[in-house]
């Protein structure tokens, strides 16, 4: 058996119908349960539906041996396996955010970023020399400027409508071209036979 983490949501829609054109049995998928571990009709595949930012955990360990998850989780988590294919779909950018007349605070001696990768955040400042306070939020980032937490936030942004609704913008992009990713497990692409032809086939799908 094949067993895929996918990150649950929106995501994990879009990965059953790329699976299905590839000739995998993801009506299982579809069905209404709350089971988090569900097994295709024909018993040959397993699918783990986690948080996005858990997908890179069970690859790395094996739970999993393949992973649908966004580029920008892959950078947050920096584990040890395989990014196969670019799989273009789910596209975002990763971007500095703030109010438009305040683009001064980037200049700020002490930086407040609120952001839910902060692991990114920490090495991205690092990197510049620039002494930056990386505040830890997981959910509506965009309340942080305006409620004065931070000066900044540090997320994925697709359309900007969030940000726009809170009278933020893109400061700067710091990534672009974020998308969702097909990972492998290391042990499971050398001992598992059947990994690299369906990864082929999923190549040739998104071709």
């Amino acid at each position: 058996m094949i067993y895929f983490a996918l990150a649950k949501g929106r995501l994990a829609e879009e990965s059953a119908g790329l699976l299905a054109r590839c000739g995998v049995d993801t009506a299982v998928l579809y069905e209404e349960t709350r089971k988090l571990v569900l097994t295709s009709a024909d018993g040959r595949y397993g699918f783990l539906l986690v948080k996005p930012s858990d997908v890179p955990v069970y690859v790395e360990a094996g739970v999993a041996d393949l992973g649908i998850v966004g580029k920008d989780t892959l950078i947050e988590e920096n584990r040890d396996l395989y990014e196969m294919l670019d799989l273009g779909f789910g596209e975002c950018r990763m971007c500095i955010a703030g109010y438009p007349n305040r683009r001064d605070v980037l200049t700020n001696a002490h930086l407040r970023v609120a952001t839910k990768y902060v692991n990114t955040a920490k090495r991205l400042y690092a990197e510049r020399g620039e002494d930056a306070e990386i505040i830890a939020l997981h959910g509506s980032i965009e309340l942080a400027p305006v409620t004065g937490l931070a000066d900044v936030i540090f997320d994925v942004v697709q359309t900007g409508s969030t940000l726009k609704a809170n009278g933020l913008v893109v400061l700067e992009e710091v990534f672009t071209g974020i998308t969702a990713r097909l990972v492998a497990n290391k042990v499971s692409l050398k001992l598992n036979r059947e990994l690299l032809p369906l990864i082929e086939r999923i190549k040739e799908c998104i071709q």
